[in-house]
């Protein structure tokens, strides 16, 4: 099943989570046995924001 989220680019997803420990974990919401990376929150807002402006 693909996300509602996808619109037409072929249900590509991720999935965060912040972990207890204060960190984001990143993963594909397909296949959970991948793993899953971790960034730190400045990181990730970095990240976050970089994808929002059009700058990456």
């Amino acid at each position: 099943m693909e996300s509602s989220y996808s619109g037409d680019n072929g249900g590509s997803c991720i999935e965060t989570q912040p972990t207890p420990d204060g960190l984001v974990a990143v993963g594909d919401s397909k296949d959970r046995t991948l793993g899953a990376h971790t960034f730190g929150p400045e990181r990730w807002r970095a990240f976050v924001t970089a994808v929002q402006d059009g700058s990456l």
